[in-house]
């Protein structure tokens, strides 16, 4: 392993450590509402003592729990619907030194001149942190009591307490909380318990709330259960549920990635599914010969290929993902995205960037991440109903 690995384990093993003796007892299974909202989906989770309820961006494909934080005010930050939090109302609210274990846990930036994390004139930890999309938080590392209902309690949960927030995020976003493998997440600062988790993602609309089960809870079952490994990438990739895509087939027509060694990773987070551009192509042009409409452009629109008229098509090919061991037969919802009353685009796009099996391509799937036994299964259901 290397210096950084080797930091990050210690990191797990202490905050489990502390979580497990902070408790007079530890629950089996854990869980709580989760909420689609704009292309994203909310967790509630409640911070502080006294706890304060908030609903925060439910993301696999991050590590780091985040929330808005007293001061904060705009354009600094962007405007939310819920009260900012305020660490001085908190009596378990506790900063954390440059010198901590999480603080060193943090991914390295350069930015405006300043290396994150940094330290000023009273040592405490300062983080910057950032995602794919660009957006950012910036603010003090501390620690905090983290809970669900009134009977499951995480004490000492290292979280980033923003007071510089900015990107694609919207007012009902209190914050973020990272679900992915690296240290500073909420599953892995839960514990063992943290170690199954699973989701069931409804549609964007109507609004329907589900469940975000962890533990015992989080098992699934049903008609159609298919499992596929979870590969574990080493460096800056360790934090990400990588899958290995084998390939799609569009009707009857199948095209092959031709590899085997995790080539997209699976993130509640990313809206879209992200496509190696040759192999996105190749989808794409089976996806319109299918089709047989006629491709309608949508001005200053990121999208590939759209159509119009949307009730009005009727042919929607067989489309399948194979994952190695499990194939997915997706619905047209899965794959294709309305952007208004009447025009769809295709929810996929190319990337030379690393890919990604975005949320579009969960809906209605129930999705369980086992790291004990690294595999994530996915199981078909109506979740509106889960």
């Amino acid at each position: 392993m290397t210096d950084l690995e080797r930091v990050q384990n210690a990191v797990l093993r202490s905050i489990s450590r502390a979580n497990r003796f902070g408790q007079s007892s530890i629950a089996e299974s854990v869980e709580t509402d989760i909420l689609p909202d704009d292309g994203s989906y909310l967790m509630k989770i409640s911070i502080g003592t006294p706890p304060v309820e908030r609903w925060a961006v439910a993301d696999t494909g991050s590590d780091l729990i985040w929330f808005q934080c007293k001061p904060c005010p705009q354009p600094q930050c962007y405007g939310q619907k819920a009260p900012l939090f305020d660490p001085r109302n908190s009596s378990t609210y506790m900063s954390l030194s440059c010198r901590s274990l999480p603080c060193n846990a943090l991914p390295r930036h350069y930015v405006q001149g300043q290396t994150y994390p940094r330290c000023g004139s009273s040592n405490v930890c300062t983080y910057f942190y950032s995602y794919r999309d660009n957006s950012y938080t910036m603010g003090e590392l501390a620690t905090e009591s983290v809970s669900f209902g009134r009977n499951v309690l995480f004490p000492k949960t290292a979280f980033g307490c923003g007071h510089n927030d900015n990107g694609l995020f919207n007012e009902n976003d209190a914050g973020l909380v990272g679900l992915g493998q690296g240290s500073l997440s909420l599953v892995s600062q839960m514990g063992k318990v943290g170690h199954k988790f699973s989701y069931c993602l409804p549609p964007y609309s109507p609004k329907t709330t589900t469940k975000l089960r962890f533990g015992e809870a989080a098992t699934i079952s049903g008609n159609g259960l298919v499992s596929t490994p979870l590969i574990t990438k080493n460096g800056s990739l360790s934090l990400f549920y990588f899958l290995n895509l084998e390939g799609i087939t569009v009707g009857k027509q199948t095209v092959r990635t031709g590899q085997s060694n995790g080539n997209i990773f699976i993130d509640s987070g990313t809206t879209l599914t992200m496509l190696p551009s040759s192999f996105y192509e190749q989808i794409e042009a089976l996806v319109k010969q299918a089709i047989g409409a006629n491709q309608f452009i949508v001005q200053n629109n990121h999208y590939k290929l759209c159509y119009r008229n949307a009730n009005s098509i009727q042919n929607f090919p067989n489309f399948e993902v194979h994952f190695t061991g499990a194939n997915l037969s997706l619905k047209p919802q899965n794959f294709f995205r309305r952007i208004s009353n009447d025009v769809i685009c295709f929810a996929m796009l190319p990337t030379d960037g690393t890919p990604i099996y975005g949320n579009v391509a969960q809906i209605d799937f129930e999705v369980e991440h086992d790291l004990d036994r690294k595999k994530v299964s996915f199981a078909p259901a109506d979740c509106t109903k889960q």
